[in-house]
């Protein structure tokens, strides 16, 4: 089965996620456990989320717990103690905690971590390191900065873009934002780092996104490739796991049908979807 606790290993800033779905082992790398994010998510899975960036990072307990999990994952029997057949191949360190990683104050010396760390283990191009990001940092010197080291090493951002940006107030997201902002932030993403748009679709009191919600969405994305935005595609996902905020009773999953037409939409603009529910 998948596990996707975030302790589940009794460290700070390191966990494992074991995945059948994605055939493999991701080492999840989490820069806000004191569980905050400048987002609050109507579908986001942190219990006792709360508003605010990430707290100062401890650079050295990061680089030691990240050694530990890969000595474990590279040189141990971690793989056959704890992956089932099928499974036991690492895949990627992934900043994914829980809350936005890029409000770190250190973000652009974890990114320095992660590489002395692929270098350690011979992983160079080998895996992946992916950073799961809001983009509300992208303006930021260090974080740009931090995306071009990425790069170097088998980087991916995955931008997180749920509706079309529209100035004003998103609730999904529960942010005030502009269409500017997003696509100025979007572009600098991608311009540095290979970049995927991730999207979450889900039904809010038993509705569906409209017809009009979904155009509109698709017609940020075409506009972005219209202006030389270079996007790898986007990652289509719904509610696998329940929310745990208090909007949580009103949502509900998209059914796999309505979720493979629009992943046909956003494929017609000659991107690559890959669909997850």
């Amino acid at each position: 089965m998948d596990d996707h606790s975030r302790d589940v290993v009794g460290l700070t800033y390191v966990y494992p996620v074991v995945s059948r779905r994605a055939g493999g082992v991701s080492v999840g790398i989490n820069l806000n456990p004191n569980n905050a994010c400048n987002w609050r998510c109507v579908y986001c899975q942190v219990p006792e989320l709360q508003r605010g960036p990430a707290p100062d990072t401890l650079i050295n307990q990061l680089e030691a717990e990240l050694d530990l999990m890969l000595s474990d994952i590279v040189q141990g029997d971690f793989m056959l103690r704890a992956v089932p057949e099928g499974a036991r191949r690492l895949n990627d360190i992934a900043f994914s905690g829980n809350g936005e990683p890029t409000t770190s104050a250190q973000f652009l010396d974890c990114i320095e971590v992660v590489e002395r760390a692929v270098d350690r283990f011979a992983l160079r191009g080998q895996i992946k390191t992916v950073l799961i990001t809001n983009g509300s940092q992208m303006d930021k010197a260090h974080v740009q900065a931090g995306l071009q080291k990425m790069a170097a090493i088998n980087g991916e951002v995955w931008f997180k873009i749920d509706r079309a940006p529209q100035d004003g107030f998103e609730f999904v997201n529960q942010i005030k934002l502009t269409r500017q902002q997003v696509a100025r932030r979007l572009a600098s993403a991608a311009a540095l780092c290979p970049t995927w748009i991730q999207t979450c679709m889900f039904a809010l009191d038993g509705v569906l996104p409209s017809s009009g919600e979904l155009a509109a969405y698709v017609d940020f994305l075409a506009e972005q490739l219209a202006q030389g935005v270079r996007l790898e595609g986007v990652l289509l996902y719904g509610l696998a796991r329940p929310s745990l905020q208090a909007e949580a009773p009103r949502l509900t999953a998209a059914p796999l049908a309505w979720m493979q037409q629009l992943q046909m939409q956003i494929e017609a603009l000659g991107l690559t979807v890959k669909l997850s529910v």
